[in-house]
């Protein structure tokens, strides 16, 4: 009969179903994907594409090869050991003559003399004296040794020798006290040349500090926050997140005037008779600690309000209630609940600590100062943003290690009771 079912009729429309189905998944994955797309974009315009380019800045070594193309092809077979020949001198000099704009030359010196001390006014003055008056081929070695005798060390040609490949490794390796040899071995800087390791202990130390003080003080808070009633716990969210309506320079402005010698908390010890004269809180290491938890307090404060407001309060209630001690009970049936807000907020504190700049150059002394203002000492004062990204990236990869291991945390991969 015309509606009587088959199984060859059911086959026929439960593959129309699964037919129509499968459109309908597919029209919804596209509009999500339109309607993410515009995040996207956003992010690899103005996040990953940045990011990259500072990452291949790092290994980037373009100023010789491009100055000094002869030359390179002619030290190519160079031992590094004796003088180099004749032909490299001539190079040279064609290298220097062919180069037009003064900054390249300039770009070119400064490159070197991140190798070699002096290399800037060997090669300025070299660069002046070959475009006014360039000598023959057969006559550089002897023009360029009269002209300065430095053309004779061969600690200047190593430095063009080392440099004329357009990729290197040299800046990832100074960020970390290392370097090559004139063989191209690798060796640890000597104490006395090695600052970068220092630095880089020195930040991630004060990072841990601010972070464990930032801990100790926004714990207590939270807590007690999250035992408040809804409405009283959100007006005194709104007092934690007041400072974030404040500029930074404005807050540290304010420390300025409260942690000199004359300020206010100098003032009010000595007037309370805690101490005779007063504290050095300015310009060292305790206001910088001082500033920074203030600022970064609240992304501690967050994460462990929302979690410890998610903690049944008769979890406690209970322990007690079957004869724990109530700190106890505090400490093995609650705070363990929390651990997932402590990672949130150390993770958030000490990433944002490791990068911070204007605090501690404006409240720091000269043994405060963190990576981040020898990256912006490299890039405005140096002009070496190879050097200056290749810091960036030593950040960078500190800041996934410490997300991997959070990341670790929250899954539950590591054990913190």
């Amino acid at each position: 009969m015309g509606g009587t079912v088959t199984p060859a009729t059911m086959g026929v429309a439960g593959r129309e179903l699964v037919r129509r189905l499968r459109r309908a998944q597919r029209r919804q994955q596209w509009r999500a994907a339109a309607l993410t797309a515009p995040l996207l974009l956003f992010l690899l315009v103005f996040f990953l594409v940045p990011l990259g380019a500072m990452l291949l800045r790092g290994v980037e070594n373009p100023e010789v090869a491009d100055a000094l193309p002869a030359t390179a092809r002619a030290l190519q077979h160079w031992d590094r050991h004796h003088a180099p020949p004749d032909a490299a001198y001539a190079a040279v000099v064609a290298d220097l003559y062919a180069i037009e704009e003064p900054a390249q030359a300039g770009a070119l010196a400064r490159r070197l003399n991140s190798e070699v001390p002096g290399a800037r006014s060997l090669i300025m003055g070299t660069y002046r004296a070959v475009r006014s008056a360039p000598p023959p081929p057969e006559k550089a070695r002897a023009a360029l040794l009269e002209l300065d005798v430095r053309w004779a060390e061969l600690e200047y040609w190593r430095a063009i020798a080392k440099n004329t490949r357009r990729w290197t490794l040299d800046y990832l390796l100074s960020a970390v006290d290392l370097r090559r040899d004139v063989d191209g071995g690798l060796h640890r800087l000597p104490p006395e040349e090695a600052v970068f390791g220092d630095i880089l202990l020195r930040t991630f130390g004060i990072s841990a500090t601010v972070t464990v003080v930032a801990l100790l003080m926004a714990y207590p808070l939270s807590f007690w926050l999250s035992t408040l009633p809804e409405r009283r716990a959100n007006l005194l969210l709104i007092l934690v997140l007041l400072p974030f309506w404040t500029s930074v320079l404005v807050r540290i402005a304010a420390w300025i005037v409260l942690l000199q010698s004359n300020g206010l908390i100098n003032r009010g010890l000595q007037a309370l008779g805690l101490i005779d004269a007063p504290l050095p809180l300015l310009f060292n290491r305790t206001g910088v600690i001082i500033a920074m938890v203030h600022i970064l307090l609240p992304f501690m404060i967050l994460p462990l309000y929302s979690v410890m407001r998610s903690v049944p309060a008769n979890y406690l209630r209970a322990a007690v209630s079957l004869g724990s001690h109530p700190l106890a009970a505090f400490f093995r049936v609650y705070v363990p609940q929390t651990y997932p807000g402590v990672a949130a907020g150390c993770l958030l504190v000490f990433i944002t600590s490791i990068g911070y700049y204007v605090t501690p150059a404006l409240l720091g002394g000269a043994g405060d100062q963190m990576l981040s203002y020898y990256i912006a000492q490299y890039t405005n004062v140096e002009v070496n943003w190879g050097m200056a990204c290749a810091l960036g990236g030593v950040l960078l990869a500190a800041t996934l290690v410490l997300f991997g291991f959070y990341r670790r945390v929250a899954r539950g991969g590591l054990s913190l009771g």
